[in-house]
């Protein structure tokens, strides 16, 4: 018995000690929340202006201060994926270094007004995978061994993707005229590419006519062999499942015709280096403190007053009791 009064009077003196040390916490939350009444009374009038001068400082810098987003979606022609990025990185570092005199000299406008710019692929592994049988097989490997999302995002692969988005953030409406088109004319400067570029065009056209002779010679022959085998008039073809040569011919003009549509597709991409394919221009910027200045500003200029007032008082204490020891 006198074991369990002992474990009794133990368990009210733990919760006399709890009960003293919440009262002791509830008074000192009570002793800082009136400290800080005090402080924003006597200090009403000061952090008012501050207040209404943030505001009002934060509304003119979000009507005036906009940073806008752009976007230009581009595709390297004649293996020039590696000159496009070292243009792109050498114009990024221009800018960071605030190189106006360089900026002016390719033709971009407003050059204090253009904040960064940098390049990324466009991951599209399927166009990836048709250009070519090895890449295609390399996908299957890296698709089993679960490796796949993370090579196709490594720099040393996506550089292989045919498209890239160029991005650059500026303090100023963009437009065609003071900073696309000299940008494109910039990257479009290279006279080891331009001549590449004759080199690829020409071969293009000699591909496109070999092609159209050799479709033209198997038409032909499908001509020949319809009006000879049935006596039907020529252009109508019949499947003969005996006839396996008849089919390949067939297949190969297939090839061939798909081919040709590949090939005036790309053509219209041959007229540059660096083909620009869309454009989105003027995102304004929204992230950290654009547009929300109105916002950042007030607590920005209150939570500074409170700093130096702190340290202030933080300061005087602690001269007063220098001074005392000191005695």
């Amino acid at each position: 018995m006198s074991k369990q009064g002992k474990n009794l009077d133990d368990q009210e003196i733990d919760l006399a000690v709890l009960k003293q040390k919440m009262s002791s916490a509830v008074d000192g939350f009570n002793y800082r929340l009136f400290r800080m009444l005090q402080f924003v009374i006597r200090n009403i009038i000061i952090l008012g202006l501050l207040f209404v001068i943030g505001v009002g400082l934060g509304i003119y810098l979000d009507r005036t201060q906009k940073i806008y987003d752009h976007e230009v979606v581009v595709q390297p022609n004649f293996g020039s994926v590696d000159y496009l990025y070292a243009k792109i990185n050498l114009l990024d570092s221009k800018i960071q270094k605030g190189d106006t005199a360089f900026l002016k000299a390719i033709g971009i406008k407003y050059p204090k007004k253009l904040l960064k710019m940098e390049i990324k692929p466009i991951v599209e592994v399927y166009p990836f995978a048709g250009s070519s049988e090895l890449n295609f097989e390399l996908l299957k490997v890296m698709a089993e061994d679960g490796t796949m999302k993370k090579v196709i995002e490594e720099p040393a692969t996506a550089r292989n993707y045919p498209r890239h988005t160029i991005y650059f953030t500026t303090k100023h409406l963009a437009t065609r005229e003071n900073i696309i088109q000299p940008l494109m004319d910039y990257l479009n400067n290279s006279a080891f590419y331009s001549t590449i570029k004759v080199e690829y065009i020409k071969n293009l056209k000699i591909k496109m006519e070999a092609n159209d002779r050799i479709i033209a010679q198997i038409d032909g022959i499908l001509d020949s062999y319809a009006s000879s085998s049935t006596g039907k008039s020529p252009g109508m073809v019949y499947y003969n499942n005996e006839n396996n040569q008849i089919n390949d011919v067939i297949e190969s003009k297939d090839k061939l015709v798909r081919e040709q549509g590949d090939l005036r597709v790309l053509s219209v991409s041959y007229d540059k280096i660096v083909k620009d394919q869309n454009t989105s221009v003027n995102i304004e910027n929204t992230e950290v403190t654009s547009g929300k200045m109105k916002l950042f500003l007030p607590l920005l200029f209150i939570g500074l007053f409170v700093i130096v007032r702190m340290f202030i008082s933080f300061y005087k204490k602690q001269s007063l009791k220098t001074k005392q020891e000191q005695l």
